[in-house]
């Protein structure tokens, strides 16, 4: 008889618990071990995930908007998907900071004195619109610069479109062929996620094993527990009422995503295997070729969760309190923000400066939180990505009955 083979999310889990049991045993005196032999084997496996990344967003984004082969129905799908990750977003920063808010008695003195931190040079909202436009074909695929290579490929998307489909026949063909090869490609990198998991998240537990437990604990407890509260409750009843799906089949179809998204802390990383847990959910596959790629680079609700918890925690921490107009200006801020944070590890801290500069909180404050961020960003980025595959499934389902009208 054939044994049964585990399935990639089984062993996913299982690559995640040895880790935390492999990081744990080692300790931060074994910290410098797995940093320097055993880090690198996952950095091998990231590396292969962004070599394709790339090619991926590029190519399936394409084929997605010349596989609806109307403009009318791609504007339907794009005006559904910004207008669902703005309002999750603006929802995701307002539970962090009601939650942090109510808990600000529970944070723990931390001092606040000879901190250092160098926020990056702040960019005008001019220069951030006119960054998303390439200049150059090649250099946002060198740079990985997913806005403009979304940019690039709606515009070759339409074009192709509305070239007609005389001419256009065997460049639809070839973008089909190409999005099969880079999926199959996607394939083969993906059966290595295990090694990755453990070769990534091993070393983060034995740094930060002692940490966890340490006078940070509080914030990133509550932070977690916001993370739950967004995921459960606003993607549980949007699946639930507008895509069709009960949460409970939801959550275990996306199990290998979210425990891939929590290791690698990548929201682009994740993107190939979040393509096919919303394929096997009954996701439209040429929705959601356009959607993820997209939710990959401006759905950032674990990330706003995060801005909304450390501004409050970074406040309390220098004695300040924030006023509600204060607040409404993180909402604002951190919502616009996370149109231009890109989906990779880290990026959170980049948007965290933004924000406190917004109210006027010290930007040196970030240097409390920024020992932790690796575990503050597991928890985002899977959060990140939840969002990011209920807002696809949302819009097949929404799609499906717009045209079931016709």
């Amino acid at each position: 008889m054939e044994k049964k083979k585990l399935s990639l999310a089984l062993q996913i889990f299982i690559a995640l618990v040895i880790a935390i049991i492999v990081g744990l045993i080692l300790g931060t005196k074994g910290a410098p071990f797995a940093n320097s032999y055993i880090k690198p084997f996952g950095t091998i496996f990231l590396n292969l995930i962004k070599f394709i990344v790339c090619p991926i967003v590029l190519v399936s984004i394409i084929n997605g908007i010349i596989s609806m082969k109307d403009i009318r129905t791609v504007g339907s799908v794009g005006l559904k998907t910004i207008v669902f990750y703005l309002c999750t977003t603006a929802i995701a920063i307002t539970i962090g900071l009601v939650v942090a808010s109510l808990a600000k008695g529970l944070f723990p003195i931390v001092a606040t004195t000879d901190l250092t931190y160098t926020a990056s040079a702040s960019t005008s909202f001019m220069d951030t619109l006119v960054n998303i436009f390439p200049s150059n074909f090649l250099t946002p695929i060198t740079n990985a610069n997913m806005l403009q290579i979304i940019v690039m490929a709606i515009l070759l998307g339409f074009s192709i479109i509305l070239v007609g489909e005389e001419k256009n026949s065997g460049v639809i063909e070839a973008f089909e062929k190409c999005n099969a090869i880079c999926m199959k490609c996607m394939e083969l990198i993906l059966k290595l996620s295990p090694i990755g998991v453990f070769c990534l998240l091993c070393p983060v537990v034995a740094a930060n094993g002692a940490m966890i437990l340490s006078s940070l604990a509080m914030v990133l407890l509550i932070a977690y527990i916001c993370y739950i509260l967004h995921a459960v409750i606003v993607y549980s009843s949007t699946v639930s009422l507008v895509g069709g799906i009960s949460p409970l089949k939801f959550f275990k179809g996306m199990m290998p995503a979210i425990m891939f998204a929590f290791s690698s802390a990548s929201s682009v990383g994740t993107l190939p295997i979040n393509m096919k847990c919303v394929e096997d959910l009954g996701g439209d596959n040429q929705i959601s070729s356009f959607v993820l790629p997209l939710g990959a680079t401006i759905n950032m609700d674990g990330t706003a969760i995060y801005q909304g918890v450390c501004a409050i925690f970074i406040a309390a921490c220098y004695g300040i309190n924030l006023t509600f107009p204060q607040m409404l200006t993180i909402v604002l801020t951190a919502t616009l923000a996370s149109i231009g944070t890109a989906g990779v590890p880290g990026a959170g801290m980049v948007m965290l400066a933004m924000v406190l500069s917004s109210v006027g909180l010290p930007v040196d404050g970030i240097a409390i939180v920024a020992g932790i961020d690796r575990i503050f960003d597991m928890g985002r980025t899977t959060v990140n990505i939840t969002g990011d595959a209920a807002c696809a499934l949302i819009v097949s389902n929404l799609e499906k009955k717009r045209l079931g009208r016709k």
